[in-house]
């Protein structure tokens, strides 16, 4: 297994770690957890970076590194509508989107086909993680200031975004289905 996978699996593995520090209601664990996040969010783009610049694309990177991404970020999101923070109306949305998109990449896997991450769809990753990062620095809801509000709306938008062109540029396999 090659060192961005390792990364890949890695940022799952630090799921559970994360979540049980947002858990435990102290100031020293919360930010624990923020920063374990933010390591997490970034072996998204150091895992990307190797395996492109060293020629290290595989499949099971292909599939396992929005896998990790999506678990990553929907986790956290899911403990920051637990503790507050999240309107559970934006995570459902961004939830709803990623089963979508999984679906899709399912059927094009059974035409022998394997969708790859947009550029659209990283600036997505890239605009909920910011949006997590700030909730779980400022420890309140993205409602107590205009900076919050602006980067949920930001995060929703780029979510339904890509979400669309992901269907728009790869439909096709829906009908072929």
């Amino acid at each position: 297994m090659n060192l961005p996978n390792k990364l890949s699996i890695l940022r799952v593995l630090s799921i559970p770690v994360i979540v049980t520090f947002m858990m435990i209601q102290d100031r020293t664990c919360q930010w624990i957890a923020l920063a374990l996040f933010i390591l997490a969010s970034f072996t998204d783009y150091l895992d990307g970076h190797i395996a492109r610049k060293h020629g290290l694309i595989t499949d099971f990177g292909r599939f396992i590194d929005p896998i990790a991404d999506k678990l990553l970020v929907l986790s956290t999101m899911i403990m920051l509508i637990y503790q507050g923070f999240l309107p559970p109306w934006a995570v459902i949305i961004i939830l709803a989107r990623e089963l979508s998109v999984d679906g899709l990449r399912l059927i094009a896997v059974t035409k022998k086909t394997v969708i790859a991450a947009s550029p659209l769809g990283k600036i997505k990753t890239v605009t909920q993680m910011i949006l997590i990062i700030w909730t779980m620095a400022l420890q309140r809801s993205v409602y107590s200031h205009w900076t919050g509000l602006v980067l949920l709306i930001l995060a929703v938008f780029m979510t339904l975004l890509s979400g669309v062109d992901y269907f728009r540029k790869n439909g096709r396999f829906l009908s072929q289905s």
